[in-house]
């Protein structure tokens, strides 16, 4: 059952949606006269019973979605960070995250107000069912890295994705490895033991940065003439941050038994409740979220239908950089190169494999072979192994502690001394 959430005011009053209430990139009148999807919506009425898309009244929420942002966190950037600077906001935040909001002598209303709302723990939350998700985000390891990375290529077609990443700069050319590396530092933070219910944890930390760094890409972004919020809505709208959450359930989920990463149903289940969790520390605050895997995937199959494919060079550039920032770097020699060369040519594999076969072509990506053939003959073992792992707890938990270790090592070679900063106040590169 899909649990409707109360409705709040978190429209940007600088914005204005079209005649329709849909941003005009959202193509779903297309989709209604589309014939061919037509007849796939009727046969799939006629043997289960149930629509290809979710109901009405929930396409039009999410489309009104668009056009929202997260007005809490909005708040405290204008008030806090724009009395007091980026550095000194900053160091207050830190402080808040890491002693408390006590340990804050005076501190504003907005940020009083942030961190009230986001130390709250909604009722609807299962602490059993949240440290489960983290633990299937461990037992993923970098398995999490490789899909995750993989599956958001395809969306970089859609311009409401592409511009603000590209203008951020971001995920774009040599900057590439870097922000995914950045991004695997959340995923790695936010599902360590005990990492979204425990006061001061790291995960925590982590995940209000990475949302007041949204406020700042969403504000700056907004402002930019190249973004068109009649098309698009608003920048890191609610919606967009919704389908981020499926691409950390059922998505990987479903995805990664292509290389023999077994998901079962029911964790399925329990990975939609914890990103659920996960979005509302992220200020995610949607009138609607999916709860079944089946309302899931019709919110992705509705989303599929209305894509628009209008990212042009600023999609092409964020996909052809993904793979291509693997590549062995400037003088690194012995083992250290061959690591790289490793990474390249698997995650060339990866991206072919998570990638539409249509998509993929459209843009200069390198070949996937040999690379996708170890994929292949890695498979008979990699699902023995979860198969051994699902029989036998002791298993289980020492094959958590090997995916636990290996993430954080491939991550560490990766960074090379550096640390993920998540900034907020970055100017944009053009």
């Amino acid at each position: 059952m899909a649990a409707t959430l109360p409705r709040q005011d978190t429209t940007d009053p600088r914005q204005e949606k079209t005649d329709s209430g849909f941003p005009s990139a959202f193509r779903y009148a297309d989709a209604l006269q589309n014939r061919r999807l037509a007849a796939v919506r009727r046969l799939a009425v006629k043997f289960t019973g149930k629509d290809l898309f979710p109901p009405e009244e929930h396409i039009r929420t999410f489309a009104e979605d668009m056009f929202r942002s997260d007005p809490v966190a909005e708040r405290f950037v204008d008030e806090v960070y724009g009395e007091h600077g980026p550095q000194a906001a900053r160091a207050m935040l830190d402080r808040a995250l890491t002693e408390g909001l006590d340990a804050v002598e005076n501190p504003p209303p907005a940020m009083v107000a942030l961190f009230e709302e986001f130390e709250t723990v909604p009722e609807w939350v299962d602490p059993e069912l949240i440290a489960e998700g983290e633990a299937i985000w461990r037992r993923w390891g970098t398995s999490l890295f490789s899909v995750a990375g993989g599956i958001t290529l395809e969306m970089y077609t859609e311009a409401a994705v592409a511009t603000p990443l590209s203008l951020a700069g971001g995920y774009a050319g040599d900057n590439a490895l870097r922000r995914f590396l950045e991004t695997a530092r959340f995923w790695i933070d936010v599902s360590e033991p005990d990492a979204l219910l425990t006061p001061g944890s790291v995960g925590r930390a982590t995940a209000m940065r990475v949302r007041v760094m949204h406020v700042w890409v969403r504000r700056t972004v907004a402002d930019h003439p190249e973004w068109d919020t009649e098309r698009w809505g608003t920048p890191i709208s609610q919606s967009y941050q919704l389908l981020t959450l499926l691409g950390g359930s059922v998505v990987p989920a479903s995805a990664l038994w292509l290389v023999g990463v077994q998901t079962t149903p029911r964790e399925i289940r329990v990975l939609l409740h914890y990103q659920r969790y996960l979005g509302h520390l992220l200020g995610v605050r949607t009138q609607w979220y999916p709860e079944t895997i089946a309302d899931s995937f019709r919110l992705l199959a509705m989303v599929t239908a209305t894509r628009s494919y209008d990212a042009g060079e600023n999609g092409a550039e964020l996909i052809e950089s993904f793979p291509a920032a693997f590549a062995p770097r400037d003088g690194h020699k012995g083992l250290r190169r061959l690591r790289e060369k490793y990474n390249a040519g698997i995650y060339s594999a990866y991206s072919a494999i998570y990638m539409m076969p249509l998509t993929r072509r459209r843009y200069n990506m390198p070949s996937a072979f040999p690379w996708i053939f170890w994929l292949i003959v890695r498979y008979p073992l990699v699902a023995l192994v979860e198969t051994t792992r699902r029989l036998f707890p002791p298993v289980s938990r020492l094959h958590e502690r090997i995916m636990r270790r290996h993430r954080e090592n491939w991550h560490s070679a990766q960074m090379e001394g550096r640390e993920a900063a998540f900034e907020a106040g970055s100017a944009l590169r053009r």
